[in-house]
C-alpha cells in the first residue's frame, strides 16, 4: 500500500521556485494547455499563500497565456504558409489533377478544422456546376450534387464570382433552395458553409467550399485563406489544361523527340524556380530576393515596385486577367491579396515571353504577395503587442517595474528614458465611415511604424492615436511633436495634429505619471485645434501663459525664467532694479514720465533702464502679446518673492 504525501509535486505539475514566472514558463515549454495555466494560482491559495503573492501570479498568469496566445497564433500561421507551399510544390510538380486537388481539399479542410471541405467545377456544356472532390463527406447523393447557377451558395458564388458565407444555411433566405439541394445537404447534415470562387482571369471555373455540421461564424482571415488555396486550385486545373493542351499539339508533329526536349528543358527550368522560391521563403528572404532570383532564371530584369508607381493601367489589366500582361518592352504582373492591390513585378526590356516564363513570373508574384503578407502579420502582431504595453502604462496596470521593464526590454524600449506623450489626431474630411475607419488605420500603422523605429510604442485611443517616444538630450518636446504631426501627416497623405506632455522621466515607477501626462497631451492638442492650428504639433510650453492651464504640472517658475529670467539674473549679478522698473513702467501705462515720478528718478535714468531691458528680452518686447506675458510673470514673481516690491 502506497501513500502520497499531499505536498509532494506530481511529475506534470509545474515546480514552483519562488519566480512566479516559473512555473508558467514550464507550462510554456511543454506547450501545455490553456486551463493547467490555473494550477499554480489554485495551488498556491490552497497553501495559504500571501495575497500579493497571488496577485504577482495572476499577473505572471496572464502574461504567459498572452504569449501562448502569440505563439498559437504563429504556429497556425507557419501551418496555413507550409501547407500553401507544400500545394504550391504539388503544382510545380503536377503529374495527377486529381491528386493536386484532393490534396488541396484535404489540406484546406484542416487547416480551417471544418467537417468537410469539397470543390465543385462548372460545366460549360450544361450549363451548371457539379461535384468534383470531398473530403470528410458521407452521404452518396451530397457527392453527386449537380448545382443550377445562382442556385444554392455555390451556384450564387459561381455566378457573381464573389464568396458568399452563411452560419445556418437551411435558414438563410439569400440563395436560392431547390428540393435537390437542400436534400443533400440535409442528408451531409451541413450547417455552416463558406464558399469561395475558382479564377482563371475574370472567369469563375468553380467554387472551393469549407463547411461545417454544427451553426459556426467564418473570420476574415478564414475567408482568406480558402480563397489562397482556390487560387492554387485554379492553377492547378490551368496548369493541367495547359499540359493537356501541349500533349494534343505534340501528337501531331514530326519533331515530337525535340520537343519533348524542349519541353524538359523548361520543367527543369521551372523545377529551378520552385527550388530557388522555396529556399528564399524558408531563409526568410524578401521580395527583392524573389525578384533577383526570377531575374536569373528569365535572364532579364526584374523589379518589385509598390502600388503607387507601378504602372496602373497594366497593373489592373493584369489584377483583373490574373495573369502577366505586356506593356510596351515590359511584363507586368499584379501582386494582390484578395481584392488588395499590394505592388508587381515588372519583367523589364523582354517583349519576348514564352507562355511557360510568363507562369513562372505569375508564380513568383504569387509568392511575393505572400510574403509581404506575412510580413504585414508579423508586424501588425508587434504593434499590438507595443499597444498593449502603452494601455497598460496608461490605465496603470500591471505596475509590477520589474515586468513593464522586461515587457518594453522586448520591444527595444527603456521606460527608464526621459519620454514625451503624443496624442494625435486625423483631420480628415471623409463623410464615409468606411473611408473614415481605413484612414484611422493608416495612422494607427503610421504611428506604430513610427514608434518601432524611435524606440517608442503607440496604441490607438479616444479616436486617435498615443504615442510615447523617448526625448532626446537636444531636442523639446514641442519640436518632438511637430516632428512627429509632419511625419504622420505625410505617411497618412492626411492632415494630423500633435499635442505633447512635457517630458517625464518616471513612467514605471508612479502609476498616474503615464495617464497624467497623456490628459496633458489631450489639452494640448484640443488647444491647438481651437486655435485653427491643426495638422500642427506643439507641447504646452509653446503656449506661453496659457501653457499654465494646459500643462499638468504648472510649471509657474519655468514660465517666469522663460519669460522675464534674463532680467531677474541681472538684477541679481549687478545689484540693479530692472525687474521694479519694469513693474513700474507697465504700472504707469508705459509712460517713463509717470515711472520716473513713481520711482522718484530721473527720466534718463528710466531710458537707460528700459534700453537695457530691452537688449536682455529682446526688441519686440513692448508688443502686445510679450507685454501681456511679461506683465504676467511680473504678478507670479512678486507673488513668489513677497520680499521685491
Amino acid at each position: 500500500m502506497s501513500h502520497h504525501h499531499p505536498h509532494t509535486a506530481a511529475a506534470s505539475d509545474p515546480v514552483d521556485t519562488g519566480d512566479p514566472q516559473a512555473p508558467f514558463l514550464e507550462l510554456l515549454a511543454r506547450g501545455a494547455s490553456a486551463d493547467a495555466y490555473e494550477k499554480p494560482v489554485l495551488l498556491a491559495r490552497a497553501e495559504g499563500v500571501p495575497p500579493a503573492r497571488i496577485a504577482v501570479l495572476e499577473a505572471a498568469k496572464l502574461l504567459a497565456l498572452g504569449v501562448r496566445e502569440e505563439m498559437e497564433g504563429r504556429r497556425r500561421r507557419e501551418a496555413e504558409l507550409s501547407a500553401l507551399f507544400e500545394t504550391a510544390h504539388d503544382l510545380a510538380g503536377l503529374r495527377d489533377l486529381d491528386a493536386v486537388l484532393q490534396a488541396i481539399v484535404q489540406r484546406a479542410r484542416s487547416l480551417l478544422g471544418t467537417d468537410v471541405a469539397y470543390l465543385t467545377l462548372n460545366d460549360p456544356a450544361r450549363g451548371d456546376t457539379y461535384m468534383r472532390v470531398t473530403e470528410g463527406s458521407v452521404a452518396a447523393r451530397f457527392q453527386q450534387l449537380r448545382l443550377g447557377m445562382g442556385e444554392g451558395l455555390g451556384g450564387l458564388v459561381a455566378q457573381t464570382a464573389r464568396p458568399y458565407v452563411t452560419d445556418n444555411y437551411g435558414q438563410d433566405v439569400r440563395f436560392q433552395h431547390t428540393r435537390t439541394i437542400d436534400a443533400g445537404v440535409h442528408d451531409e447534415g451541413l450547417v455552416a458553409i463558406l464558399g469561395v470562387p475558382l479564377m482563371l482571369g475574370p472567369q469563375v471555373i468553380g467554387v472551393l467550399f469549407a463547411s461545417d455540421r454544427r451553426a459556426r461564424v467564418f473570420a476574415r482571415e478564414e475567408i482568406a485563406l480558402l480563397g489562397s488555396f482556390a487560387a492554387l486550385a485554379a492553377a492547378a486545373i490551368d496548369a493541367a489544361n495547359l499540359l493537356t493542351e501541349t500533349r494534343e499539339a505534340l501528337a501531331g508533329l514530326e519533331r515530337a523527340n525535340e520537343i519533348i526536349r524542349d519541353r524538359s528543358g523548361v520543367i527543369e527550368r521551372a523545377s529551378d524556380v520552385h527550388d530557388r522560391l522555396a529556399e528564399l521563403v524558408l531563409r526568410g528572404g524578401g521580395v527583392h530576393d524573389v525578384a533577383a532570383a526570377v531575374s536569373q532564371v528569365l535572364d532579364g530584369t526584374v523589379e518589385f515596385t509598390d502600388a503607387d508607381t507601378a504602372p496602373a493601367e497594366a497593373l489592373e489589366a493584369s489584377r483583373a486577367e490574373g495573369h502577366a500582361v505586356r506593356r510596351g518592352q515590359d511584363w507586368v504582373a499584379a501582386v494582390a491579396a484578395g481584392g488588395e492591390l499590394l505592388g508587381a513585378l515588372v519583367l523589364r526590356g523582354h517583349p519576348g515571353l514564352d507562355p511557360v516564363d510568363q507562369r513562372t513570373l505569375e508564380r513568383a508574384a504569387m509568392v511575393t504577395s505572400l510574403l509581404l503578407l506575412a510580413r504585414r502579420s508579423a508586424s501588425e502582431a508587434e504593434q499590438r503587442v507595443r499597444g498593449e504595453l502603452l494601455d497598460d502604462l496608461l490605465d496603470a496596470r500591471d505596475r509590477d517595474p520589474r515586468l513593464l521593464r522586461e515587457r518594453a526590454a522586448r520591444l527595444d524600449a527603456d521606460l527608464d528614458a526621459t519620454h514625451v506623450v503624443l496624442a494625435a489626431r486625423l483631420e480628415t474630411d471623409a463623410t464615409d465611415a468606411e473611408e473614415e475607419a481605413a484612414a484611422r488605420r493608416r495612422l494607427g500603422a503610421a504611428a506604430g511604424h513610427l514608434a518601432a523605429t524611435r524606440h517608442g510604442l503607440a496604441a490607438a485611443r479616444d479616436g486617435g492615436t498615443v504615442l510615447l517616444l523617448p526625448l532626446g538630450a537636444e531636442d523639446t518636446a514641442s519640436a518632438l511633436a511637430g516632428l512627429v504631426a509632419k511625419r504622420l501627416s505625410a505617411a497618412t497623405h492626411e492632415s494630423v495634429t500633435v499635442g505633447a506632455s512635457a517630458p517625464v522621466a518616471s513612467l514605471v515607477t508612479r502609476a498616474e505619471t503615464a495617464a497624467a501626462a497623456y490628459a496633458e497631451a489631450r489639452r494640448c492638442l484640443d488647444a491647438l485645434r481651437a486655435l485653427g492650428r491643426t495638422g500642427e504639433g506643439a507641447a504646452a510650453e509653446a503656449f506661453g501663459f496659457l501653457g499654465l492651464l494646459l500643462a499638468d504640472s504648472r510649471d509657474i517658475t519655468g514660465f517666469v525664467a522663460r519669460t522675464i529670467g534674463e532680467v531677474v539674473t541681472y538684477d541679481e549679478r549687478r545689484g540693479t532694479d530692472l525687474v521694479q522698473t519694469l513693474g513700474a513702467y507697465f504700472a504707469s501705462g508705459m509712460s517713463p514720465a509717470r515711472t520716473k515720478d513713481t520711482l522718484h528718478v530721473h527720466v534718463n535714468t528710466v531710458a537707460q533702464r528700459l534700453e537695457r531691458i530691452g537688449s536682455l528680452l529682446g526688441p519686440d518686447w513692448q508688443s502686445p502679446e510679450r507685454a501681456l506675458e511679461i506683465q504676467l510673470a511680473l504678478r507670479l514673481h512678486r507673488l513668489a518673492s513677497p520680499d521685491i516690491r
